[in-house]
């Protein structure tokens, strides 16, 4: 089914490492999920007293002692991603013949307090977009460009980083987000300021603005990684005299704007590749001035 690289790869049972491959191979998984599954089924290895593992053999019973001692040391929603990963795990194992009922299927997911996403308002995004900063260098015009496209475009840190000039479509306003989260691959819109910046960029460091070369470049003359993007969001931020956030939240601010101005819950599904429209909900929480102004509008008393 495909190796899994050297650093993703289990000291682990068999039925482990296949599923790895099939998440790495058949759901063409991040290798951030690689790593996140296999160091929970790790754990779960290592309880059992393996590898390998007798798989027919584990029960509701002992995977509960299992979660009971893993919730002794972490929060609610970790404990929540460890039930997820002994579901889809064990579904994996029945489905393939390995065992003959799935013993996770009744697990619970641990109730805990939703959180909101993060956003910046839109007069602190103009501001640390519009904080003055020289595109003389490269580095300066490429961090423009960054944070232009995250906030934009609602690209993930991880997206960004993983453009190539060929993506780019100076004609189209658009980029080609190629396998992002799931996999999958989407077109994006390209907004005036983030074409413009683009341009100056391609300018800056002479960069052909064709084939497969990274747009975002770090000092080394190699693709920038997403731990850079998160200190050069953290420094436009201070730079604009703006509190500090992730890059997530400008992509959450992207989603909370749009909605803010009217746009509507599918489209923005669209936009920021969400399988599923119940993630994109989650911004209707946030986003009050579109419910002020409908009540304003047409409500018999305001």
């Amino acid at each position: 089914m495909g190796q899994i690289p050297d650093d993703e790869q289990p000291r682990s049972d068999p039925g482990v490492v296949a599923y790895l491959a099939h998440l790495r191979v058949e759901r063409r998984a991040s290798r951030h999920t690689l790593r996140a599954y296999g160091t929970e089924l790790e754990r779960l290895v290592a309880d059992l007293g393996g590898p390998p593992v007798g798989w027919p053999g584990i029960d509701l019973d002992r995977l509960r002692r299992f979660l009971a001692q893993r919730g002794a040391g972490v929060g609610r929603r970790s404990l929540g991603r460890t039930v997820a990963v002994l579901r889809a795990f064990f579904g994996h194992l029945k489905r393939q013949g390995d065992i003959a009922v799935n013993p996770a299927t009744p697990l619970r997911t641990p109730r805990f307090r939703l959180t909101l996403p993060r956003y910046v308002a839109e007069k602190e995004m103009t501001r640390v977009l519009g904080a003055g900063r020289p595109v003389e260098d490269a580095r300066a015009a490429r961090d423009a460009v960054l944070l232009e496209i995250l906030y934009g475009s609602g690209l993930r840190a991880s997206e960004a980083v993983g453009l190539d000039w060929r993506d780019v479509s100076f004609a189209q306003r658009q980029v080609h987000v190629r396998a992002g989260k799931g996999g999958k691959d989407r077109i994006v819109p390209l907004t005036g300021a983030a074409r413009t910046a683009l341009r100056a960029l391609a300018d800056v460091t002479r960069s052909a603005t064709t084939g497969a070369h990274p747009v975002f470049l770090g000092t080394r003359s190699t693709r920038l990684d997403v731990r850079s993007v998160g200190r050069i969001v953290a420094r436009a931020m201070r730079d604009a005299g703006a509190a500090e956030v992730n890059p997530h939240a400008l992509r959450h601010s992207c989603a909370t704007h749009l909605l803010d101005d009217g746009a509507d819950l599918r489209s923005i599904q669209e936009l920021l590749g969400h399988a599923s429209l119940t993630t994109t909900q989650r911004y209707t929480h946030v986003s009050l001035k579109q419910l002020r102004s409908a009540y304003q509008r047409f409500h018999p008393r305001a």
